[in-house]
């Protein structure tokens, strides 16, 4: 780790993010980071000896959500900038994020009604779960995950949300001091705040839905006016929101994790200002390195906190979850280090389809369950056989809905972009995020 984080710090900055360049050692985490969740959702059922074994030590599916949490908090706000305005980042978002994500949860629906899937729990309670899901928030608003991943949604959501807020306000470019603010929460406060206050109190489920899509919504419709007292009150109002849902309404994400996912987030955001000259190299990794001490203390202290005596689980899941953050750590210094490095491929292929991999593998696995013959136990080499057609029927899948869903939608969405900044004008520029000579030489 020391090795990785000493040539970062004596790399030269790179100019900028290049225009329409992919960078590939971002897709490449990407990829493996989907790959790692596949393993832990087939796990229990093909491959269960391997992943009992695998998590004694380390969590893949955590370990792969964390990935996934640095990669967005370092390129999100990069592609914020980039486009200049967020009214193009919104549009950007809505069409990278929400067509793949209404087809899925359309499919779940379907096959829920030809009797071959299940919507964990979200049948026995549909208005609110449409109203909880609509906007991607269905974690922080106590409604079932439909699907079973769509609930890291809920907190990238959250992000985009405070983002928002700190753009307009003019407090983005102290990405250091919210993420190592957010791991002292999650110390501090970690084991405090109640858990769904909102949902499980007076106001109730649906009631407290119906309230955040029209504080949310509406709060990102005003922020994308050109008007500053409206676009200020909206980004605010919507990133408030997002901040008192995620801190006090959270369903089975304890309060200190969902505040280290922020923590997380914003550490990848530092790390980018770092890596493009805004901040100082040396400062970033230590203020990286604070951050994953912090949470790794907010997990071990609130974790034995509520499970009171120690005993041999205990030890385990604080032995998995100290390997698992530190390895997603090194993951993303490991591909820093290296990102000026050919990279195999099909690892860049990978993180091109991960969202597709991520979203639809899901459904497969409930497919796969009901196949006649597959529940049983199996030796292993039937069972390597059966997680290898497993992965190539699900990639085969991914590239098809990457090539007919993701992409033309995502191009339909710069296309409005252009339409709405020809119609109506650049929308509330961006500042661009300052840079003060010492903090470039501290790098």
């Amino acid at each position: 780790m020391t090795a990785i984080t000493s040539s970062w710090l004596t790399s030269p900055h790179p100019s900028a993010v290049g225009g329409g360049r992919r960078l590939a050692w971002l897709d490449a985490m990407r990829g493996i980071a989907a790959l790692c969740v596949v393993f832990d959702h087939l796990g229990y059922d093909v491959l269960q000896h391997a992943r009992h074994l695998v998590y004694q030590w380390f969590d893949p599916g955590t370990y792969g959500v964390f990935v996934f949490f640095l990669v967005s908090g370092y390129i999100v706000p990069a592609s914020l900038e980039r486009k200049g305005s967020l009214r193009s980042f919104w549009v950007s978002r809505i069409f990278r994020l929400y067509p793949l994500y209404a087809l899925v949860m359309g499919t779940a629906a379907g096959l829920k009604l030809a009797g071959l899937g299940s919507l964990r729990g979200a049948a026995s309670a549909p208005e609110a779960t449409a109203l909880g899901s609509a906007l991607m928030l269905s974690n922080v608003l106590g409604v079932p995950n439909a699907v079973n991943v769509i609930w890291t949604l809920s907190y990238e959501m959250v992000f985009y949300l405070l983002l928002t807020a700190l753009f307009v306000t003019g407090t983005h470019r102290h990405s250091n001091r919210f993420a190592v603010g957010f791991a002292v929460a999650a110390v501090v406060l970690g084991g405090v705040l109640p858990q769904a206050a909102l949902s499980g109190g007076v106001l109730g489920t649906r009631l407290v839905a119906v309230l955040a899509d029209l504080l949310v919504g509406g709060g990102i419709a005003l922020a994308v006016t050109r008007r500053k007292l409206p676009k200020t009150a909206g980004a605010v109002l919507a990133g408030g929101t997002g901040i008192l849902l995620l801190a006090v309404n959270g369903q089975w994400v304890e309060p200190w994790e969902a505040l280290s996912i922020l923590a997380l987030m914003f550490t990848g955001t530092m790390i980018y200002r770092a890596e493009h000259g805004q901040f100082g190299r040396r400062r970033a990794a230590a203020g990286a390195v604070a951050v994953f001490v912090l949470i790794i203390v907010a997990g071990l202290w609130w974790h034995s906190y509520s499970s009171g005596t120690p005993g041999a689980a205990e030890l385990v899941w604080d032995r998995r979850m100290v390997t698992t953050l530190a390895l997603a750590g090194i993951t993303f210094a490991a591909g820093l280090a290296w990102r000026h490095r050919k990279i195999p491929a099909i690892l860049p292929w990978l993180g091109l389809v991960s969202y597709s991999v991520y979203l639809v593998h899901p459904l497969l696995i409930e497919l796969y369950r009901d196949i006649p013959g597959t529940r049983g136990p199996h030796p292993f080499p039937v069972q390597m056989l059966l997680a290898a057609a497993f992965l190539l029927v699900l990639l085969g899948c991914c590239a098809l809905t990457h090539r007919f869903v993701e992409v033309p939608m995502q191009r339909q969405g710069r296309k409005l972009a252009a339409r709405l900044g020809a119609w109506c004008g650049p929308g509330n520029p961006v500042p661009p995020p300052r840079s003060s000579p010492a903090d470039v030489t501290a790098g």
